[in-house]
């Protein structure tokens, strides 16, 4: 089995350069419902997965799974239109390929965003969070295995693994969007799926703090952390986690579309006004 050393993500990152005119500032991950925001990048040039060397395939349907190069908000980006997820097959150590690559083409900030069960009351379905920080009781860690020494340190710090000034940042961009009342600052808690979360898991997720619960993410941010890329972390509310529901139980599959395209459109707004201001 190859080694996942520092040319194995360097095959990747030398092809994409290979077919852009220049190195992206600002990278993005886009999960469920944010897929559109990749279709606002001007000048685009779109690479499937699939013909990138070394890199994953994203099985999820609702993931269009390309790279997208362009300009965004007067910002060359790069932007993942579609991630990969644990529940998919993939093991954690697959799973830096991202951010690595992000760091190897020479993005200074990445952004990753993604679609989360609401387990704070507080929270509807619609809104932002802002993510402040994670729990991962899966435990797993996608920096496992030999350290790749080219990226970081064998142990890292993670007190600044969701950048303080970006979460700033994202919160004044919301106040300038007048979009405080539907955005939060909380912790997201990593379950890994595919099935939703139990009545009696929500409860204990509450208890130990998270405010939404969802299945990616981390494995970006502790990445992110361990090559010391400035991180900022969305999380979309597509529905109440299972025994959160204000109006009477449903399935926490069962997302109020209306409600989710609206919260698409404000993390939107405020990511575009996050890289605007960058």
């Amino acid at each position: 089995m190859r080694e996942y050393d520092y040319a194995f993500y360097t095959e990747s990152a030398d092809y994409l350069l290979s077919r852009i005119p220049r190195r992206p500032e600002v990278g993005l991950i886009l999960g469920t419902a944010l897929g559109s925001l990749a279709e606002g990048v001007e000048e685009a040039v779109v690479i499937p997965y699939a013909e990138v060397p070394n890199f994953p395939v994203s099985t999820v349907d609702s993931h269009a799974g390309c790279f997208v190069f362009g300009t965004l908000e007067g910002k060359y980006v790069a932007v993942m239109s579609g991630r990969f997820h644990y529940y998919e097959g993939y093991e954690f150590r697959q799973l830096s390929a991202p951010i690595r690559v992000f760091k190897l083409l020479g993005v200074k900030t990445a952004i990753v965003t993604n679609a989360a069960g609401a387990v704070n009351l507080s929270y509807e379905p619609g809104d932002v969070m802002v993510i402040e920080d994670h729990i991962n009781f899966h435990g797993a860690s996608p920096t496992r295995g030999p350290n790749v020494k080219e990226f970081g340190p064998r142990f890292f710090d993670t007190d600044e693994m969701y950048t303080t000034a970006l979460r700033t940042l994202a919160l004044e961009s919301a106040e300038r969007r007048g979009l405080m009342e539907h955005v939060h600052e909380g912790v997201y808690f990593y379950y890994p799926g595919p099935q939703f979360e139990t009545k009696a898991e929500v409860r204990a997720i509450r208890n130990m703090g998270g405010d939404a619960t969802g299945m990616s993410t981390v494995t970006d941010a502790l990445t992110a952390a361990h090559c010391s890329l400035p991180l900022l972390g969305l999380s979309l509310m597509t529905n109440m986690a299972t025994g959160a529901s204000k109006s009477g139980e449903r399935p926490a599959s069962e997302f109020d579309m209306s409600a989710v395209e609206t919260g698409a459109g404000r993390m939107e707004e405020i990511i575009r006004d996050v890289i605007r201001h960058l």
